[in-house]
């Protein structure tokens, strides 16, 4: 398990600190679904690593970080009828989980704390390609941060026992994560995070 970096507290306009503000957050998604708060967890994990990889800035490690941990907070407002069935749902129900990056960013914009963080949330489901949601950003136009939840969320769905999606060996998660470099994910970030996992 690769330890979390802290950065200074960051105090909101009532002086609570960001990292309290995302406890209490984290604290719902806990609530909400046990699986989804450990992958909320991993998906940090994963993206400090590939952060640190590329060589950013401390800086933005720790936005990544933040916003990695709360990339899902907007499941809250997906029924959890619906989340058990995933993927296997009508177009009605993907429509509701889709609405989850939205949603998300919605929940964020009146915390001052949490600017930063709202773009790597919100479009942490485009694809490189232009065919992902909700804008269908292309390539760099998606944040560098979005970019990057995007690959480690997708591999930890497959690879992280604490999900029903179990499926897959590291292995098979690797070639499917190639198979996608390009089309789904940015290859600057892919070969970043296949080298991070060594």
């Amino acid at each position: 398990m690769l330890t979390l970096m802290q950065a200074p507290d960051v105090y909101t306009s009532d002086g609570e600190t960001v990292h309290s503000v995302i406890a209490n957050l984290l604290h719902l998604i806990e609530l909400k679904n046990a699986k989804l708060f450990l992958h909320s967890h991993q998906v940090a994990n994963y993206a400090v690593s590939v952060a640190a990889k590329m060589r950013l800035p401390r800086e933005e490690i720790e936005r990544i970080r933040l916003a990695a941990l709360l990339h899902d907070i907007g499941h809250l407002t997906v029924p959890n009828a619906i989340l058990a069935k995933m993927p296997y749902v009508t177009t009605r129900e993907m429509s509701v989980y889709k609405n989850h990056c939205n949603a998300g960013s919605y929940m964020l914009e009146n915390i001052a704390a949490c600017q930063e963080l709202i773009p790597y949330i919100r479009y942490h489901h485009e694809r490189w390609d232009g065919k992902g949601y909700p804008k269908r950003l292309k390539g760099v136009n998606i944040p560098l941060g979005a970019r990057i939840i995007a690959v480690v969320n997708h591999y930890d769905r497959y690879i992280n026992p604490c999900t029903q999606n179990w499926v897959k060996t590291k292995d098979e998660a690797v070639r499917e994560l190639l198979s996608h470099s390009g089309m789904a994910f940015d290859p600057e970030v892919v070969k970043a995070f296949i080298d991070a996992l060594g």
